[in-house]
């Protein structure tokens, strides 16, 4: 490993950062073991507490895992759920599959998902904006699940409806039958023609990182989609926050050009 020029810097970001050169230029390999806090220490000729604030660093940036009781570990790479444009179409639905489980059964992961709630609620803000609907009234039907892949969480989504429509219907059940909310929402009269996906990368909140088990440094992805129907009105917003290190977002779109026109 290099040593740092810079004699004024702190030791454990020295100590980390010589660690992640030599993860970057493939020295340390992902699932490789790193020297406990003490082999570090005597190798740094620094205390152990510096050690492990140069771990710490690590972790933060993503780059190790603690693993209980066996150590800290260069992160792998893990295959990614992908998702796009294509999660709504009529081909996908024709399997009889959710886009998250055709996802898994590309990768051979077993899929699960759990509803965690559903309820009238005051909507978020943004969601109410999106919606049509008033945000310091009870006007929307709020679904809360949690997605898994072979039990690993990957995925929170939280999908709006209209309390005038919702209520009363199988969009309050569990199981909402055939084809999903999206079959319901059709029964109703709402044919989903168009969509726009907003994409954010933050840093999670509190019970954001208990639920997907995020380790430190990881990100999540939001996407906030809104369906629109043949009348171009909106009539569903779902929320979804992605672990950013088990999910990618892929996109095919057209490029409009230019009408010739006759001299």
């Amino acid at each position: 490993m290099e040593e740092s020029g810079d004699r004024h810097e702190l030791p454990s970001r020295r100590i980390a950062e010589e660690f992640r050169r030599a993860i970057a230029a493939g020295e340390i390999k992902p699932g490789d073991k790193l020297p406990s806090e003490r082999k570090i220490a005597e190798k740094y000729e620094t205390a152990r507490n510096t050690a492990r604030e140069a771990i710490r660093l690590l972790a933060e940036q993503g780059l190790v895992t603690a693993k209980q009781g066996k150590g800290v570990f260069v992160r792998e790479e893990q295959k990614l759920f992908r998702f796009g444009g294509d999660r709504y179409s009529m081909k996908n639905r024709a399997t009889g599959l959710t886009p998250f489980r055709l996802e898994c059964k590309k990768q051979g992961k077993t899929p699960r998902i759990e509803v965690e709630s559903i309820a009238r609620e005051k909507p978020p803000q943004d969601v109410a904006e999106r919606l049509k609907v008033q945000s310091d009234e009870q006007s929307v039907l709020h679904r809360e699940n949690h997605y898994f892949a072979d039990d690993e969480p990957v995925q929170i989504v939280s999908t709006y409806l209209r309390w005038e429509e919702a209520k009363g219907t199988l969009l309050m059940e569990e199981k909402t039958g055939p084809n999903g909310i999206y079959g319901r929402l059709e029964e109703l009269g709402h044919v989903m023609t168009s969509g726009r996906d907003e994409v954010t990368a933050r840093m999670p909140g509190a019970d954001e990182t208990a639920v997907l088990q995020l380790p430190p440094g990881v990100p999540v992805l939001e996407v906030l989609h809104t369906s629109f129907d043949q009348a171009e009105e909106p009539f569903e917003v779902t929320r979804y926050v992605h672990r950013a290190d088990r999910t990618g977002l892929l996109y095919d779109f057209p490029v409009e050009q230019l009408e010739e026109t006759s001299a």
